[in-house]
C-alpha cells in the first residue's frame, strides 16, 4: 500500500528531528570541547616552544612588584624554579631547618614590615609541616603567602610523588586558596592572593604550583608528555589530548601582563557612628582602652596611633603586638590589675582586642559600662564565651553575641588604628580625669614593688626566674626586640619585661603556639639587622626550633636566646599536680641546651647559682653576639609562687 501524504510528512518530521538532535548533540560536544580544551584560545595564542623561560620567573616578578624582600623556604624540587628566579631578581632566599620555621619567619616579617610575609615549601609533607604556623597566622591576623609545590596537574590523583589534596587542607585556615592551572594564570592568581592576604581582616593565603607550570616547556614536554606515536585511533586521540594539554599549559605564558599590586582600601568609620563614640567618651569619667594587635596594622602608622593615644590620655592596656606601643614607661599605660580596672570603668574601648579567653569571654567587662568594640572583622565584634551557657540555661542559635557575658554598646566594623586617630582628632581638647589615671597608676606601682620583693626571694632550687628577668629588664637596650616562646617562664616574663617601643614584642597570639621562637627571631633579625633580638624561651618550647641556630649562622643573623630551664612543662604541672596528684608527662631533664647551641654553630653559656652573676652572663652573651655569634644562655631555674593560680586554657 502506498504511503499517504500524512505518512510522508510524519517520516520527514521524524528525520528532521533526528538530524536536529544529532547535530545539536555534536554541537554541544564541540562546544564543550572548545570550552574545556580552550581551542579558541590556543588558536589565538601560539606557544613559543623554543623559550627557555619558566613559571618561577613570573612568580618572582609578582613578588618583587609587591615589595617582597625575603622568601623563607626549605628546599624541594617542586619549587626550585621559584627560588632560583627569586634570587636572580634580588629577593633574599632564606632556607630554614623546618618548614614551620619558614612560615613563622614570614609571619614576623609581615608584622614588622607591614607587608605580606612569604614562605615557599615543597609538595606533600613540606606543605603539611606548615599547618600549625598557618593556623597561628590566621588567629594572629598576619598577612602571609604560603607557596606550595604540587604534583603535575596531569598526574594528580594517579600516585605521583607527594601528591595530596592540599587545597582542601587549607580551605578552613586560609582566606584564599588556589591551584594554578596554566602558566598564564600565575600572575593574576598571585596578585589576587596577595590582595586577599592584606585586605579587610588580614590573614594567610595559599597558592599551589604544580610542577608543570613552573619548569620550562622543553623539560615539561620531555619528562611528562613524551608519549610514543601510535597508528591506532585510541593512541592518536591520546596523543592529540596530551599535545593539546601541553599547549594549553604554555599558551600566552610570556605575553606582557601587569604585575603591580591591587589598591587596598581601608575600612573607615562613618560619621554618624563616630559622633556617637565621641559623645560617649566625652561624658566618661573612668574610661579604659584595651588595644589589641589589629590596631598596629597599616595603613595608619604606629607613630600616629601612639600620638593619638597620648593626646587622649586615657589609661591603656596593651596586648599582643600592641605591647611596647607606648614605650617602656608611659603615664597612661597600665600593666597590672586589668580585670579590676575593666570592672570599675564606665567606658571601655576594645580597639582590635577580642573578648576571647584573654578577657574571660567578656566576663571581665563591667556590665554597666559603655562598650565600644572596633574591629575589622564583624564576627570578632560579637564574640562571646559559650562555656557557661548551660549554667545560665540560655538557648542560643549560634556562638555569636547573645548578651550572655557582654554586649557592645557600639559595634564598629572599621580599622581600629584609624578609628582611634579620628577619635583623637574629634576630641582634641579632651582630658581624662587625672584622679582616675592616678588610681590605676598607684595599683601598678604597688604590684611592681611586690614583684620586685618576690624576685629577691630564693627559689625552690637554682635561680629565681623573676630575678633573672628583672636583671634582664634593666640590661636590655632600647632597640631590643623580644620574642616570646614558652609557657610558665614566658608568662612571668610578660609581667616583668617591658618592650622598649612599638613592634618590639613578638608572641604567637591567640593560638598559644609553642615553637615560634626560631622562626620569629629569624624574621625579626632580618627586618631589624641593627637591633638585638632576644628569644625568651621555656626549656620545653626551645626544643621545637633550636636547630635554627644553624640558620642564624648560615645567614649571618645572630640572636640571643635565654632559656628558663626548670626541667618541666611547669605551666601544665601547676594545674595538673594539685588537681590530679601526678606530674605524669610534665617532667623533663636539665638538658645542656648551651652545648646543643654549639653543635649548631652558635655559642652557649650556662647560668646557674654556681656561675657568674646574671648581669655578667648577659654581658658575656652580648660580647659574643657583637662578634657575630648566636648565643644560648641556659639558665637553670627553680619555681616561685608568682604564677600560682595561673590558668593555661
Amino acid at each position: 500500500m502506498d504511503p499517504t501524504q500524512e505518512d510522508v510528512d510524519t517520516s520527514c518530521s521524524l528525520c528532521y528531528n533526528v538530524i536536529f538532535f544529532v547535530f545539536g548533540f555534536i554541537g554541544i560536544l564541540a562546544g564543550l570541547a572548545v570550552s574545556k580544551l580552550n581551542l579558541i584560545y590556543l588558536w589565538k595564542h601560539k606557544v613559543d616552544t623554543t623559550s627557555k623561560r619558566h613559571g618561577g620567573e613570573l612568580v618572582a616578578e609578582v613578588l618583587k612588584a609587591h615589595g617582597v624582600e625575603f622568601i623563607f623556604t626549605l628546599a624541594g624540587g617542586h619549587i626550585s624554579p621559584i627560588l632560583v628566579a627569586a634570587e636572580k631578581t634580588g629577593i633574599r632566599v632564606i632556607d630554614t631547618r623546618h618548614e614551620v620555621s619558614a612560615v613563622f619567619a614570614a609571619d614576623a616579617v609581615a608584622r614588622l614590615n607591614s607587608t605580606v610575609g612569604v614562605a615557599a615549601v615543597t609538595a606533600g609533607p613540606g606543605v603539611t609541616n606548615t599547618v600549625t604556623a598557618v593556623k597561628n597566622a590566621q588567629l594572629a591576623e598576619s598577612p602571609i603567602l604560603l607557596i606550595g609545590g604540587a604534583a603535575a596537574g596531569i598526574l594528580k590523583g594517579r600516585g605521583a610523588l607527594q601528591d595530596i589534596d592540599q587545597i582542601d587542607l587549607f580551605h578552613s585556615i586560609c582566606k584564599y586558596s588556589a591551584s594554578v592551572k596554566t602558566v598564564r594564570d600565575i600572575v593574576p592568581t598571585l596578585k589576587k592572593a596577595l590582595y586577599e592576604a592584606q585586605s579587610g581582616t588580614p590573614g594567610p593565603v595559599f597558592v599551589e604550583f604544580p610542577l608543570d607550570v613552573l619548569y620550562p616547556y622543553d623539560l615539561v614536554k620531555r619528562e611528562l608528555f613524551n608519549v610514543p606515536a601510535s597508528k591506532k585511533l585510541m593512541g592518536k586521540i591520546i596523543n592529540w589530548y596530551m599535545n593539546n594539554y601541553l599547549s594549553n599549559l604554555f599558551a600566552g605564558a610570556w605575553e606582557p601582563v601587569d604585575t603591580n599590586p591591587f589598591e587596598i582600601k581601608p575600612l573607615v568609620t562613618d560619621n554618624a557612628t563616630m559622633q556617637k563614640c565621641v559623645e560617649a567618651l566625652s561624658k566618661s569619667k573612668k574610661p579604659v582602652f584595651v588595644i589589641g594587635s589589629q590596631a598596629l596594622l597599616p595603613p595608619n602608622s604606629v607613630e600616629n596611633l601612639r600620638k593619638s593615644l597620648e593626646a587622649l590620655g586615657v589609661p591603656c592596656y596593651l596586648s599582643g603586638m600592641a605591647r611596647g606601643l607606648l614605650g617602656r614607661k608611659s603615664s597612661i599605660q597600665m600593666r597590672h590589675h586589668r580585670g579590676d580596672a575593666l570592672k570599675e570603668a564606665d567606658l571601655i574601648l576594645l580597639a582590635g582586642a577580642v573578648c576571647d579567653f584573654r578577657l574571660s569571654y567578656g566576663r571581665s567587662l563591667s556590665k554597666s559600662a559603655t562598650i565600644i568594640a572596633v574591629n575589622r572583622d564583624s564576627e570578632q565584634l560579637h564574640k562571646v564565651g559559650f562555656i557557661l551557657t548551660k549554667i545560665y540555661s540560655t538557648k542560643i542559635n549560634s556562638l555569636q553575641n547573645a548578651g550572655i557575658f557582654w554586649k557592645p554598646t557600639i559595634a564598629v566594623e572599621a580599622d581600629p588604628s584609624l578609628f582611634v586617630y579620628k577619635l583623637g582628632m574629634c576630641l582634641y581638647d579632651f582630658k581624662c580625669d587625672p584622679a582616675w589615671v592616678s588610681r590605676l597608676q598607684e595599683r601598678d606601682v604597688k604590684k611592681d614593688e611586690k614583684n620586685e620583693k618576690m624576685s629577691l626571694e630564693p627559689a625552690t632550687k637554682y635561680l629565681n626566674p623573676m630575678k633573672i628577668l628583672s636583671d634582664l629588664e634593666q640590661f636590655l637596650p632600647d632597640d631590643a626586640i623580644l620574642v616570646a616562646d614558652g609557657g610558665d617562664f614566658v608568662g612571668t616574663a610578660a609581667y616583668i619585661l617591658r618592650p622598649r617601643g612599638p613592634l618590639q614584642w613578638l608572641d604567637p597570639g591567640a593560638f598559644g603556639t609553642l615553637g615560634v621562637g626560631g622562626g620569629f627571631a629569624l624574621g625579626a633579625k632580618l627586618c631589624r639587622p641593627n637591633s638585638q633580638v632576644w628569644i625568651i624561651w621555656g626549656d620545653g618550647s626551645s626544643g621545637y626550633s633550636i636547630a635554627e641556630y644553624d640558620t642564624f649562622r648560615r645567614h649571618n643573623a645572630p640572636v640571643i636566646g635565654l632559656i628558663g630551664n626548670d626541667a618541666c612543662w611547669t605551666q601544665i604541672a601547676r594545674e595538673q599536680v594539685p588537681m590530679f596528684g601526678t606530674n605524669v608527662a610534665c617532667q623533663l631533664t636539665h638538658c645542656d641546651y648551651h652545648v646543643v647551641s654549639e653543635g649548631y654553630g652558635g655559642k652557649g653559656i650556662l647560668l646557674s647559682d654556681t656561675t657568674a652573676s646574671n648581669k655578667d652572663t648577659f654581658e658575656e652573651a652580648v660580647k659574643l653576639y657583637n662578634e657575630g655569634h648566636s648565643v644560648v644562655i641556659n639558665a637553670l631555674i627553680g619555681t616561685t609562687k608568682f604564677r600560682e593560680g595561673s590558668i593555661s586554657v
